[in-house]
């Protein structure tokens, strides 16, 4: 089995796939990539399924180095990057040999990047998941953050993939100098709220606090008003927005709690969940409120392509299926051309 050597570990390294979300009714958080997205994306650049194991960091990348030859691909936010001293473009799929070391710096833009290896992580498996939940030493490698002089299993890959010289268009992105638009869903709690209060939240303007990881992040702007109904307990869902007692908000993520007492006002469509994501501390939000059949199709308009794309990926050559529709196809086309 070949490795990952960490030389130096970034900030919150750690081991990320889709989660476990079926033991949530087990009390265990979901967690997982908290821009889906992004993973998704580079684990279909190498090749692999939606599903494998890739690394997760926020703000500032690890130093990697390979014992053995593989292939790699660097999606999510903007990180200055650089391979053995060469710049090294994001969103395409780059061959490594043996010896080679990977240094992702500073985000640029954006928050959270992801490293994608062929083969994914091998690490051992937890509740039919290799994601780490650093609160309860769960998953990942120890149920930690990377450290230093840790070793991630591999499979050593040296043939060359077909997708090897493709590239995918860079992801949306927060602009830190304007206002990111966040669309939201109404709670399970909306109508707790007064008019007034529903109006501020979708009103106003809100900033990421430095209160922000994996589990949240808490806003600060204008202050809703806590409905005077009690509420012993509820399920919490990612994207879920909170109002805590100080009538400030939280918007809940992958390693969120499985139960809460706060009302749940809204909820972030999941159109905008990764993109709401990548959002750093300082910067400036809107929401603006959709009904559920407008979030539907929002979503479908971008899962679509990454769907076609990953059929791509599997048989190794463009072929579109019966039903997609020509827009769809000329997109996967584009994706796809040497």
């Amino acid at each position: 089995m070949a490795y990952l050597q960490i030389l130096k570990s970034g900030i919150q390294t750690t081991v990320q796939d889709a989660g476990r979300p079926q033991h949530q009714r087990d009390g265990f958080p979901e967690s997982g990539s908290i821009d889906q997205g992004a993973a998704r994306v580079a684990n279909l650049l190498v090749g692999n399924a939606e599903q494998a194991a890739v690394l997760e960091f926020s703000l500032l990348g690890p130093t990697i180095e390979f014992s053995a030859p593989t292939f790699i691909a660097l999606t999510g936010a903007e990180f200055a990057t650089d391979l053995n001293g060469e710049p090294l473009a994001a969103n395409r799929c780059w061959q490594v040999q043996a010896g080679d070391v990977l240094t992702i710096g500073n985000a640029t833009k954006g928050r959270v990047g992801y490293l994608a290896v062929a083969g994914g992580i091998q690490t051992q498996p937890v509740l039919g998941s290799r994601s780490t939940t650093m609160r309860l030493h769960l998953g990942g490698l120890n149920g930690q953050a990377l450290a230093a002089g840790d070793l991630l299993p591999v499979k050593r890959q040296v043939v060359l993939p077909s997708y090897f010289h493709r590239h995918l268009p860079a992801e949306r992105l927060p602009e830190q100098a304007t206002p990111a638009e966040i669309r939201l869903l109404k709670g399970p709690q909306w109508d707790w709220f007064d008019e007034a209060t529903q109006t501020a939240l979708v009103d106003s303007e809100y900033e990421i606090s430095n209160q922000a990881d994996r589990m949240g992040y808490r806003l600060t702007g204008p202050k809703l008003t806590v409905p005077e109904r009690s509420l012993l307990s509820t399920a919490t869902v990612r994207g879920a927005l909170q109002v805590p007692a100080n009538g400030q908000p939280i918007v809940l993520l992958a390693d969120r709690q499985t139960t809460g007492g706060y009302p749940i006002i809204a909820v972030v469509a999941t159109v905008d969940l990764g993109y709401f994501a990548q959002c750093q501390p300082g910067q400036k939000v809107r929401f603006k409120l959709i009904d559920l059949p407008t979030a539907q199709t929002l979503l479908a308009d971008v899962r679509q392509p990454l769907d076609e794309l990953e059929q791509t990926v599997i048989t190794g050559k463009y072929k579109p299926p019966y039903g997609i529709s020509r827009v769809a196809s000329q997109r996967i086309a584009r994706l796809f051309e040497d």
